[in-house]
């Protein structure tokens, strides 16, 4: 398992350092974005090929589809763009490239490791109950199609004509939670956990992975902070009045005026 932990960190660590080196030369932080995907499924892989346990090609596949997807959707969005992200420009604003080396590379590239312990635990881990790791390919999937649906309906709604299409997305999954793709990304991860726990007690010490994870995409780096730029859009407050934040509900009823 050391073997595991070790390399695992020192892949995500060239990842990670490769990333610093082209975001500085195109003067754009966001690049890291493309990065996240791409750095679990590069730890799956070192496991896989430095674990022993049969579940830990499974992981693979899982964390592969997810991440290869998610670095696809993210890298588009950057090409399409070519501008910084307000998030990391109001983050970095005024202060060096040194400062998001710290506050950015480093910060996620241990944040990406330690989400990852559940896969680098079970590579190494014998599975006892694989009704549990049933379980967590069902969470898993319910994850991934609510990311997957959630962006291709936003990109869907991008495409119209501004001056025709509603001022707010709130269509197909919108209309049920704010951040369908973040709660996606969240279930994923404790998919992946679930398949992890599969192996025993030693799965259940990694339970802070994905509750790191589902605290970064509520209030770290995702839906909190992302609120703050959208509730100065038009019809966005009305919007967030009557659809739930993260977790899918019905929306509320709004007061007859």
């Amino acid at each position: 398992m050391l073997t595991v932990l070790l390399a695992s960190a020192l892949a995500v660590a060239a990842l990670m350092t490769v990333t610093a080196l082209v975001a500085r030369r195109r003067r754009q932080v966001v690049v890291v974005d493309a990065a996240w995907g791409t750095g679990f499924v590069l730890v799956a892989v070192v496991c896989a090929a430095l674990g022993d346990a049969p579940v830990r090609w499974l992981l693979l596949a899982m964390v592969g589809v997810w991440g290869l997807r998610l670095a696809r959707h993210t890298l588009t969005r950057l090409l399409q763009s070519g501008e910084e992200d307000p998030r990391y420009a109001e983050l970095l604003d005024g202060k060096p490239f040194s400062y998001a080396v710290t506050r950015v590379f480093l910060t996620q590239g241990v944040a990406m490791w330690f989400v990852s312990l559940p896969v680098q635990v079970a590579a190494v881990t014998e599975t006892r109950w694989w009704w549990v790791v049933a379980v967590g390919v069902v969470v898993w999937a319910v994850g991934l199609v609510f990311e997957t649906v959630g962006d291709a309906q936003l990109a869907a709604y991008k495409k119209q004509p501004k001056e025709s299409r509603p001022k707010v997305m709130d269509q197909g999954l919108w209309r049920y939670t704010r951040h369908p793709n973040y709660f996606g990304d969240a279930c994923v991860w404790w998919g992946i956990w679930l398949v992890g726990l599969g192996g025993g007690l030693v799965g259940l010490a990694t339970v802070l992975s994905p509750a790191v994870m589902t605290y970064f995409l509520v209030f770290a780096t995702g839906a909190k902070l992302l609120e703050k730029t959208m509730m100065q859009r038009e019809g966005y407050p009305e919007y967030a009045e009557r659809t739930s934040m993260f977790v899918p509900l019905p929306p509320r009823k709004q007061p007859v005026s």
